[in-house]
């Protein structure tokens, strides 16, 4: 038997996920109560956390922004403070604000399958200790750690005895005016950085240990300039048609590049080898050992990273680390840089559930141990949701398709009076099943978090997501009982 809950459902996470997944529940599901837990001080996760110079999107808004509520700015992407503002306002201006209690984390969930609830031990306001009862839980917490970037092993660093920073808390008071800055690692945080310090700095350089693909993403192309000449008349035209360019462009340019890796490769290339200064070789500094796309993809708005090279403020170098004495960085090539602060761009600490204790009946659950079924639920783990989005695409796709299928679980659930669901996997299914990862890349930070991340499995319904077409799909029409136990209330 069921007992009296706080929330029919309780979101963890005031992020892009969460207060888009309570959109879905007050449009799909407006008989549940709910609640969006957050342990910050305000809403809006990634863009409230990082706070370094020209912290950006690495998406574009028009569908990174929230389906529900157009992007009308006249720009793909968008600075970090523009980014806040909009979902502070989006989350306002459809009550979910409301719902929303800040400074309160989560330490222990704990689902009894007794009662058919989660019970949550949380820590409000610092110090001040609740329980909130729950009969469904999401996990919108992003897929990163907020409190432990990615230690990497750099020798010497400690040594070191200019400034070092990382940009997860990049320091408010730091004055890189005229100082030499080296920024080590080269994804998208780095490419983001470097032209943004090079416009007070007196250099700034990357240093990679190996390259990755930077490509230029206009901020308004020409397509869009038309279509707003075209539908001067209605501004939801207008929104509508942007929104499926860039639902369309870049999935045929990912599709072209997984199918044919070769001809995208060397397409890429000759892009980068227009917007490099001639001093500048693009082998080895521009020439990743992968495909496109096998790795997340850069994108710099208006080229302003090439830019930056060409305009001598900016440099890259490419070499390995031998250590990091008291003023230099002596590489194992024998070049030695000089900076004055040392950027530490070394990538996130993944992390499923923002560290939350998650057990089941008082046995500790590890997220890292279980299958995902249909890149939405873990399996064994009862009336829990985990938004994971895409990599290859914007965030807010996969998290508004789980949002999506989750809604037409929970009215089914109700419709038949099925108070549990959990996927289950057959031993025999379990044994005979081919491990596939969860996110499709080769980069350092997630394979270092191969036990922390859920399984996808090579067949069935715990395969990983793949695009959002499809994905959408299966949110409104696919099968969501094979792979399930449906328990109903006795």
């Amino acid at each position: 038997m069921a007992e009296k809950t706080d929330f029919d459902v309780v979101l963890v996470g005031a992020g892009i996920s969460g207060i888009n997944f309570a959109y879905r529940l007050q449009e799909r599901c407006p008989d549940l109560s709910y609640t969006i837990l957050d342990g910050r001080h305000e809403i809006g996760g990634t863009w409230s956390l990082f706070k370094y110079p020209g912290i950006r999107s690495d998406s574009d808004l028009y569908t990174f922004g929230f389906p529900w509520r157009p992007w009308s700015e006249q720009t793909s992407i968008a600075e970090g403070p523009l980014i806040l503002s909009y979902m502070k306002e989006s989350a306002a201006q459809e009550g979910i604000d409301k719902h929303i209690q800040l400074h309160h984390h989560i330490d222990k969930a704990n689902f009894s399958s007794d009662s058919k609830t989660w019970t949550l031990e949380v820590t409000a306001n610092g110090s001040e200790k609740k329980i909130v009862r729950s009969k469904f839980f999401l996990l919108c917490s992003g897929y990163y750690d907020y409190d432990n970037p990615l230690k990497a092993m750099i020798p010497g660093i400690e040594d070191f005895k200019g400034t070092v920073a990382h940009p997860q808390f990049w320091p408010e008071d730091m004055d890189y005016t005229d100082k030499n800055v080296v920024i080590i690692g080269s994804g998208a945080t780095s490419i983001t950085l470097m032209p943004n310090l090079a416009k007070k700095a007196a250099n700034v350089t990357i240093l990679q240990r190996s390259p990755s693909y930077v490509m230029s993403q206009a901020a308004e192309d020409g397509l869009e300039r038309l279509i707003r000449k075209l539908t001067w008349w209605s501004k939801p035209v207008e929104h509508t048609l942007i929104r499926w360019k860039w639902l369309v462009v870049p999935f045929l340019l990912t599709r072209f590049a997984y199918n044919f890796p070769n001809a995208a490769r060397n397409m890429f290339q000759k892009a980068i080898q227009s917007q490099l200064p001639p001093t500048l070789p693009r082998d080895p500094h521009f020439n990743p050992s992968y495909n496109p796309f096998e790795q997340r993809v850069c994108f710099c708005p208006d080229g302003d990273f090439y830019a930056a090279l060409r305009s001598g403020k900016g440099s890259i170098e490419t070499g390995v680390v031998e250590t990091i004495t008291a003023n230099s960085i002596k590489l194992v090539s024998g070049k030695e840089l000089h900076p004055d602060i040392i950027v530490t761009a070394t990538g996130l600490t993944l992390q499923v559930g923002g560290g939350i204790a998650i057990s089941v009946d008082n046995k500790p659950y590890s997220v890292g141990d279980h299958f995902i079924w249909k890149g939405v639920m873990l399996e064994d783990l009862p009336n829990t949701a985990v938004v994971i989005g895409y990599v290859d695409a914007s965030w807010t796709l996969g998290a508004d398709a789980t949002a999506q299928m989750v809604c037409r679980i929970l009215n089914r659930m109700k419709k038949e009076g099925v108070v549990e669901v959990v996927p289950r996997m057959s031993a025999s299914e379990k044994a005979g099943m081919r491990e596939e990862p969860v996110l499709k890349l080769t980069s350092t930070y997630v394979k270092k978090a191969v036990n922390v991340l859920p399984k996808a499995g090579a067949t069935g319904q715990w395969r990983a997501r793949s695009y959002y077409f499809k994905d959408m799909l299966m949110a409104w029409f696919g099968d969501i009982k094979t792979g399930m136990e449906w328990i109903r209330e006795v």
